[in-house]
């Protein structure tokens, strides 16, 4: 029996088989999915807000990995911030299902940085234990320097040099490339050789500062071709993140390792950014790199990431006009993945400061009542002092809150220092205080001069400042110190006694001034040194709400005393700065003024571009809003100590009409416009629409200037403290005539801020400006 012939199929031969498709790539949507699926030729992954370029980031790493186009050692990737590597790794070994010790090349700038320069130390004259600097050696050693070259260091600041070699590392710049236009202002010329002393140095101790993990790297590609060759031959894939935030020497550094010694660029390079989101202009990003990517890497191909699941399509319109209005920009407009249309953006007018944060506040707890966690709710600011009043309301009104990316408003150092000042004017015995301000600003006193101080107060059971009075009639002391210590006793027995005679807000601008506090600050070239500056002037307004400085003393401790920043459930309080990345159910925008926000400093200093890096932290506050977003400002500031109308902000106007509710009552916004900038909804012919003509800030500046006879001095330039007692120009009671609400009388007054009670309006609070005598 012969066996039968197996069934054999008619056509080709098809495998029943279908591959999966790798876990990983699931819920991508295509743009994603391409993204991470194009691992060959320079890539520009273009990133909206909200729109998975982490996740598009880590997938193509393991996309690299699983596929076995390269080994973990043979990929660099870049982030800007240790938590940034730590979450890459973490996901990326959640998508493989691997370890990913064997990605040595994935980390921050930084770090990547000293292994490289650890690898090669001495081609660039250092060992491989090379110690890192901070920046407390940092400015001790340039002071080293300066006191070498017999340069005075009170005025040319250690700090303000620092913050210069900074700005040159940063451009990726050695001491030979520094020309005499740049440093030669600097200690009258001396700043190039000091700039080439102090590297020397460095290479004498074996050491090197942040900067140089990029400085010395550059150099070293750029001196040592095998060594660039090498590096060309390592890595197979590149990858960087936020590349829109790159500096001019991480730009340099990059470009020297994804070029090859002929110039071409490397076949595998991609950078992961949003143009759109470029904030940091202020401490060395360029925005041009992202912009410039085509150029840099022909051939590139760029993806755009424009499917939003963070926001509603009302806030995602809002965002796409406002941002549409930039000119140095790669373009793209989100769209929204959520499903539905939402909240219109809100923009309210209030009077005042005081009264935004009151209305916030009723607002937030008014979400909270409808069960809305405050975790889901945060307030964004342009500048740190706008926290202060928002703090002090949320802790009447028991709302648990937290300071984001840094402390609340009385726990920052330059609030505490100036309150220790103002706590030894008032208690004499206060030794803390005295502890905290007896070298601050530093006075020359040293550590064996202070235990001398603190050895009489102990044994005679007396404060520190009691000490100082016999130790400065005594021969304990050198000369030179008794000299220091029996100015600093006068300065503060002066104080107490001007405390009896002038306004205690007035009394404290002028200690930070007499103190040296105030230009101590000025002097400081950091970053943060001008919001230090903001926030001392802050202060000074706070403390016009008080009686005298006793209340406001106990208050400041009664606020300190509440620690609500641990809280599970509290509101998040940041500036737009330190919320980029963050993502909230209700986002509230407080300030939106010119001169506030955009920031004048930024249009002072950068024009145009400042204009469009402002535009840009606005679309970045309000792209943080999954479901709400409010924006607010008010009519009046304090600026310069005087209560001065504010021009909202040329950023409302380019807000899509649709998509906002103004909500606003007789406000300065939605309105007629003149100059492409929203104004009052007074009527045209009314003689009131004038105090919008010249903006707040050169009013006050004529203002100042006509100002006569003594006063309190300045923070900064600025008048912040003025006696908050009646207007000179009215008194209580007196009958006055206003063109717009009529006859009415004065009830109260507040600098030149009135309130007057209208026979047909009712109660007002107007500027004395604005009124005759009736």
């Amino acid at each position: 029996m012969s066996a039968v012939p197996p069934h054999r199929p008619q056509g080709p031969i098809t495998s029943q088989f279908t591959p999966r498709e790798p876990g990983y790539l699931a819920g991508l949507n295509a743009e994603q999915r391409e993204a991470v699926m194009t691992t060959e030729g320079p890539l520009l992954v273009l990133a909206g807000a909200g729109t998975g370029k982490t996740r598009v980031l880590t997938t193509r790493i393991a996309h690299i990995l699983a596929s076995r186009k390269a080994r973990g050692a043979e990929i660099l990737a870049v982030t800007f911030t240790n938590k940034a590597a730590r979450e890459m790794k973490h996901r990326i070994g959640g998508l493989v299902g691997a370890s990913v010790e064997g990605m040595p090349w994935l980390g921050t700038f930084h770090s990547i940085g000293a292994r490289l320069i650890r690898r090669h130390a001495e081609l660039v004259g250092l060992r491989p234990d090379f110690t890192i600097l901070d920046t407390d050696d940092q400015i001790r050693l340039i002071k080293q320097l300066l006191q070498a070259e017999n340069i005075d260091e009170k005025r040319w600041p250690a700090r303000q040099f620092a913050s210069m070699m900074d700005g040159w590392k940063n451009r990726g710049q050695l001491p030979k490339d520094i020309s005499s236009a740049d440093a030669g202002f600097f200690a009258n010329g001396k700043g190039q050789k000091l700039y080439a002393d102090y590297q020397a140095r460095l290479k004498t101790l074996n050491a090197a500062d942040f900067g140089d993990l990029l400085l010395e790297g550059i150099r070293l590609l750029k001196e040592n071709p095998t060594v660039l060759a090498e590096y060309h031959q390592r890595f197979r894939y590149m990858l960087v993140d936020e590349y829109q935030d790159s500096n001019t020497a991480q730009y340099m550094w990059l470009r020297l390792l994804a070029q090859s010694r002929d110039g071409k660029t490397s076949s595998n390079i991609c950078v992961v950014g949003d143009d759109d989101q470029s904030i940091y202009g202020w401490r060395g990003a360029e925005v041009d790199n992202i912009l410039r990517f085509e150029k840099d890497f022909p051939g590139a191909k760029i993806i755009k990431l424009e499917r939003n699941y963070r926001s509603t399509s009302n806030i995602l319109s809002a965002a796409s006009h406002l941002i549409a209005n930039n000119e140095s920009r790669l373009g793209k407009t989100l769209q929204t993945d959520v499903g539905e249309e939402g909240e219109k953006l809100t923009v309210t007018s209030v009077w005042d400061s005081e009264e935004e944060a009151r209305q916030i506040g009723e607002d937030i707890e008014q979400y909270q009542r409808q069960g809305d966690n405050l975790n889901d709710i945060a307030i964004l600011v342009r500048a740190s002092f706008q926290m202060r009043e928002f703090e002090e309301r949320f802790i009447t009104l028991g709302l648990n809150y937290r300071v984001i990316g840094g402390p609340r408003f009385y726990e920052r150092k330059e609030i505490r220092d100036a309150l220790a000042y103002m706590r030894i004017v008032a208690q004499p015995n206060d030794d803390l205080a005295f502890e905290r301000i007896v070298n601050n600003p530093k006075r020359g006193l040293g550590d064996a001069t202070l235990q001398i101080v603190h050895d009489t107060a102990r044994a005679a059971g007396i404060p520190m400042l009691a000490a100082i009075r016999e130790l400065i009639e005594t021969e304990e002391l050198k000369p030179k110190q008794r000299s220091t210590f029996r100015e600093f006793v006068r300065q503060i027995d002066d104080w107490a006694d001007r405390l009896r005679t002038i306004p205690h807000h007035e009394l404290a601008e002028q200690i930070l001034d007499e103190s040296g506090y105030t230009a101590m600050w000025q002097n400081d070239k950091s970053a943060d040194a001008p919001g230090r500056l903001e926030n001392l002037k802050e202060l000074i307004r706070s403390m016009e709400e008080f009686e005298n400085l006793a209340g406001f003393l106990e208050h400041i401790a009664l606020v300190m005393d509440r620690d609500s920043g641990d809280a599970a459930d509290a509101v998040s309080i940041m500036t737009l700065h330190s919320a980029k990345g963050l993502e909230f159910n209700t986002v509230f925008l407080p300030g939106w003024e010119e001169g506030l926000f955009p920031h004048q400093r930024a249009l002072d200093e950068s024009g145009l571009a400042g204009l469009e890096e402002e535009r840009r932290l606005a679309y970045v506050g309000i792209t943080r809003a999954r479901k709400r977003c409010k924006i607010s400002l008010a009519q009046n500031r304090r600026i310069h100590g005087l209560w001065q109308s504010a021009i909202p902000s040329r950023f409302l106007d380019e807000l899509p009409t649709h998509v906002v509710e103004v909500t606003d009552t007789g406000s300065s916004y939605g309105g007629y416009t003149y100059g492409g900038r929203a104004a009052t909804r007074f009527d045209a012919r009314d003689p009131f629409e004038s105090v919008y003509e010249t903006p707040g800030w050169q009013r006050a500046q004529r203002q100042q200037q006509t100002r006569k006879g003594p006063g309190p001095l300045t923070i900064d330039g600025d008048l912040v403290a003025r006696s908050s007692g009646p207007s000179a120009a009215y008194a209580l009671g007196e009958r006055v005539f206003h063109l717009k609400f009529g006859y009415g009388t004065v009830t109260a007054a507040e600098g030149n801020k009135l309130s007057i009670d209208f026979e047909k309006a009712g109660p007002k609070k107007v500027l004395d400006s604005f009124v005759k005598r009736g």
